[in-house]
């Protein structure tokens, strides 16, 4: 039989290449999986991999996926490494999309437009995920609750949240009785970054928020404080690191960068509320944080890889005819494969003959 035995020193060098590894072993199971439904490999993997970055055009709508998604994974990444466990930043996302997309929707019925209406709106948004993050490590830090359990479960509030509004007092009265809240204005949608194309303005602030999450992780007090009290959390109780403040600046943090990315998916490519604000970028960015190491620029490869997965999804469903769910299926293999190489870096296979 086998069993698993500890390494007594982890190669450092795997960990930082088991990303890779796992992204050719979920490119080879895609392959297995085309063949198997019938299809052929090589142009199953072209539209997923290939497809989505031969032009301009299809770079730039990678860089609409990209954008969420690095948002809310930055976050995610803070957290994590303060040892807090944030399952609940899709809840956070809606959440801002919701206070963002009303501020605007009240901007725009004022007459108001520009850049300090859209920077009100960006700023509701993070206000609105803040506060929605605010609940859970509240319920943390008062009750002593279970931060994973709560956060998810506030998922399910913000998404019913969301339907009561857009079915109700948002919902636009000209629009055929469809619960969608009105189109913004052309004042209040971000402006794009390359003309032509629907690549906004928040790619300019994903990235920002990369280069500030790795600065504040790596080069301040407050972030080296955060990285103890993650690693290890008696040190940082003998060194006098306060565990409450980590949870609070972690938690709001990654609140105000899920509720940030949330507004501008409104503000951006949808330019208005409707049910289906999120297609599941809070979860799909947990696979992103854990893919790209919990390194605040890790996340910019492995966000980039995911938003090929949402593309190449898109491209299957309308050229190769399958299920929507493909996308899924690469996001779980691409993690799976992830968690097997990280037991193989710690752990070695030995076999043991039975007596």
């Amino acid at each position: 039989m086998f069993k698993l035995e500890a390494r007594a020193t982890p190669s450092a060098a795997m960990s930082w290449c088991s990303p890779l590894l796992a992204l050719l072993l979920t490119v080879l199971c895609g392959a297995l999986l085309f063949l198997a439904l019938g299809k052929d490999p090589l142009a199953g993997l072209a539209v997923f991999f290939w497809e989505p970055m031969k032009d301009l055009h299809g770079l730039s709508e990678l860089g609409v996926k990209v954008a969420p998604l690095l948002l809310i994974a930055v976050g995610l990444a803070v957290c994590y490494r303060a040892n807090v466990y944030n399952i609940g930043a899709e809840g956070q996302f809606v959440v801002g999309a919701v206070s963002g997309g009303a501020a605007a929707l009240y901007c725009d019925a004022v007459g108001a437009g520009g850049g300090a209406a859209i920077a009100l709106a960006l700023l509701a948004g993070m206000a609105g995920g803040m506060a929605w993050a605010g609940v859970t490590a509240y319920l943390r830090d008062r009750f002593n609750a279970n931060e994973i359990l709560v956060s998810l479960m506030l998922v399910y509030i913000a998404q019913l949240l969301l339907s009561y509004l857009v079915y109700g007092v948002l919902k636009d009265p000209e629009g055929f009785n469809f619960p969608q809240s009105k189109l913004l204005s052309d004042a209040l949608l971000l402006p794009n970054v390359i003309p032509g194309t629907r690549l906004h303005l928040g790619i300019v602030l994903a990235l920002l928020a990369a280069v500030g999450g790795w600065l504040f992780l790596s080069k301040s007090v407050a972030g080296f404080r955060l990285r103890v009290g993650g690693m290890a959390p008696a040190a940082a109780r003998y060194a006098g690191f306060s565990a409450r403040k980590s949870l609070w600046t972690s938690m709001l943090l990654c609140g105000a960068l899920a509720g940030l990315a949330g507004s501008c998916e409104v503000l951006g490519p949808l330019g208005q509320l409707t049910p289906s604000v999120s297609p599941g970028y809070g979860f799909a960015a947990i696979i992103v944080a854990y893919v790209g190491r919990l390194h605040p620029l890790g996340v910019v490869f492995s966000s980039f890889i995911m938003a090929m997965f949402y593309i190449g999804g898109e491209l299957a469903q309308s050229r190769l005819g399958l299920p929507s769910a493909i996308t899924g299926v690469f996001q779980g293999v691409l993690l799976f494969a992830l968690l097997a190489c990280d037991v193989l870096i710690h752990y070695k296979l030995r076999f043991s003959g039975s007596k």
